[in-house]
């Protein structure tokens, strides 16, 4: 079922377009050298927005506090408007019926879209166990 729906949302949920934006973000972040742990984070957020059936983001129990200065930094620049992005596309694709899947997929990308350092990107078997 999650190859269905990840093939789905690769073709007419916009997964493709969206990887494609992060990208081509990931990209201008590597050109400008000093915003690299930036584009390796668009990168990682690209994998995630073209695939994001049967994953699931995780906080890293190895990120420091860079981490989480340089996610604020985000967060001021670019992290705000792009979650709210998903969040928009997320309530519009939930008016439908068929779009709800397509919806939750977008309200998934959300917290990582906001706070992406830090954070990595697991398959749903692999999860740890809520405690």
């Amino acid at each position: 079922m999650r190859l269905i729906l990840n093939v789905l949302w690769v073709i007419f949920g916009s997964g493709l377009l969206l990887a494609i934006g992060y990208g081509i973000a990931a990209l201008v972040c590597f050109a400008l050298i000093v915003t690299i742990p930036f584009g390796v984070a668009a990168l990682r957020v690209a994998g995630y927005a073209l695939w994001p059936f049967g994953r699931t983001v995780v906080s890293r129990p190895d990120a420091g506090v860079a981490s989480g200065l340089a996610n604020i930094l985000w967060v001021v620049l670019a992290g705000w408007w792009l979650a709210l992005s998903h969040i928009v596309a997320g309530i519009a694709l939930c008016l439908t019926i068929i779009g709800i899947p397509f919806g939750i997929a977008n309200f998934k990308l959300v917290p990582v879209a906001f706070w992406p350092l830090g954070r990595q990107i697991v398959d749903i078997d692999q999860s740890p166990a809520p405690r």
